[in-house]
């Protein structure tokens, strides 16, 4: 009887930081390097190679990755044939830096070379260090295979489009993503197909500016329009979007498409004239509360998202209010906000900074009034049914989790409901970030 051939039983762990676009990207390197032989594995201590799939949006991200590998060094004492790979946008902004700080790294590719991990894992292999930060013309998600058939959640993401020319001042993406780029829709819709065929019945479409999606006749509501068509797919979402890119089809997709959820991630970032000219950002607060407006009237229980950055360069109490009157005007049912932190090589780097406290202040009391208006609107659902998508089963036994239209997490006692199933709820209680309910 031959020996087990090792190379199909190697183990990947990989550790995912950031945005949902790195949890999509981490999902198709591991299918890449399945194909040579690896199985995912939730433990590094099992693993015969670790990706690090970093993000550079949060504050001292870099730094963060950097303690990460410190980590990961006696693991690597240990197993010294143990490949450590470093990828995502950390990887794309500090390139062969990585390796010269931790020497223990076997390879570092940035977000758009990913589908080379096969033949950089074959280098590595050999004994040779493996660094791929370019922007390559061919198409990464073109040479990737297809999606494997085997079940999945019922939820899923799928990028779409990459990469940003708005340039705003705070922003790194630009630098680490590159421009934009769009997925033929013809792609996209097979990838859909895919997905549903393995079980998968809700779709976010991701990008860094996704409603600036230009590989469809039709922009990004054309492609919703065609994701509607797919047999067995009950739910699109989409994230994230800039203000200047909601056209008027997408704005009518809202009010007409059943399986366009009415849930809508919208960042403004500040709500002062003065820092949005300052943030780059193209856009007025009377464009931005004019635009919401008139989504609101396509979709009048639309529940809006966004994102703030407080303490940008040459910010005054002054302009801190007006972020916070735009909150009160707009009003919000979930909410990002973030202290700003400077990321070198953007514009905004360069100003004279807030100070920390000042920032900090700020914050908390912005965080206070969008975690009231969550309140308020999670409140305002007692009574209401709702559809939920179950996604999972819950802490105590008989309880299922699930998502409602609004992305609201609902937990209730089921008996007879699976993991995939859409279901009437009643909400009868709100709790601090989700809701309680009882089937239909």
């Amino acid at each position: 009887m031959s020996a087990p051939n090792k190379s199909n039983n190697k183990k990947l762990f990989i550790k995912t930081y950031g945005c949902q676009m790195n949890v999509y990207d981490s999902e198709r390197m591991a299918e890449s390097l399945g194909g040579q032989g690896y199985e995912t594995t939730q433990t590094p201590e099992d693993a015969d190679m670790i990706l690090l799939n970093t993000c550079h949006i949060r504050e001292k991200a870099a730094e963060k990755i950097y303690s990460e590998l410190g980590r990961l060094k006696g693991l690597k004492a240990e197993k010294p044939d143990l490949k450590i790979g470093v990828a995502g946008c950390v990887a794309q902004a500090e390139g062969a830096e990585i390796m010269k700080r931790q020497p223990m790294v076997d390879l570092v590719v940035g977000p758009q070379s990913y589908h080379r991990l096969p033949a950089m894992e074959e280098a590595v292999t050999k004994g040779e260090k493996a660094l791929d930060t370019d922007f390559p013309e061919d198409d990464k998600f073109e040479t990737l295979k297809s999606r494997p058939k085997a079940k999945r959640g019922p939820t899923a993401f799928l990028t779409v489009q990459e990469g940003c020319d708005k340039f705003c001042a705070f922003c790194v993406v630009p630098y680490t993503r590159g421009a934009e780029v769009s997925r033929p829709s013809e792609r996209i819709i097979r990838e859909a197909q895919e997905l549903v065929e393995a079980g998968v019945r809700e779709i976010t479409l991701l990008g860094q500016n996704v409603n600036a999606y230009h590989g469809h006749d039709g922009g990004l509501a054309g492609l919703i329009w065609d994701l509607d068509k797919v047999d067995g797919l009950e739910r699109i979402r989409f994230t994230t979007s800039h203000p200047n890119d909601m056209d008027d089809a997408l704005i009518e997709a809202h009010g007409t498409c059943d399986k366009l959820m009415p849930y809508l991630h919208l960042p403004v970032q500040s709500g002062s004239d003065k820092i949005l000219k300052a943030m780059n950002r193209k856009h007025t607060r009377d464009e931005y509360i004019k635009l919401i407006e008139r989504i609101r009237g396509a979709r009048p229980d639309l529940l809006l998202s966004g994102d703030f950055i407080v303490g940008f360069p040459g910010e005054t109490e002054a302009d801190f209010e007006d972020t916070m009157d735009l909150v009160r005007t707009v009003g919000y049912g979930q909410a990002y906000s973030f202290k700003y932190s400077t990321r070198p090589g953007t514009p905004a780097a360069e100003r004279a900074q807030v100070d920390e406290d000042v920032k900090l202040d700020r914050l908390h009391r912005l965080q206070a009034l969008l975690g009231e208006q969550q309140r308020d609107i999670q409140d305002s659902m007692i009574g209401r049914k709702v559809k939920v998508l179950f996604e999972k089963h819950g802490r105590e036994a008989g309880q299922m989790i699930g998502k409602s239209e609004y992305l609201h997490a609902v937990f209730a006692e089921v008996s007879d409901v699976s993991i995939g199933d859409i279901r009437d709820v009643l909400i009868v209680k709100s709790e601090r970030n989700s809701l309680g309910g009882e089937i239909c």
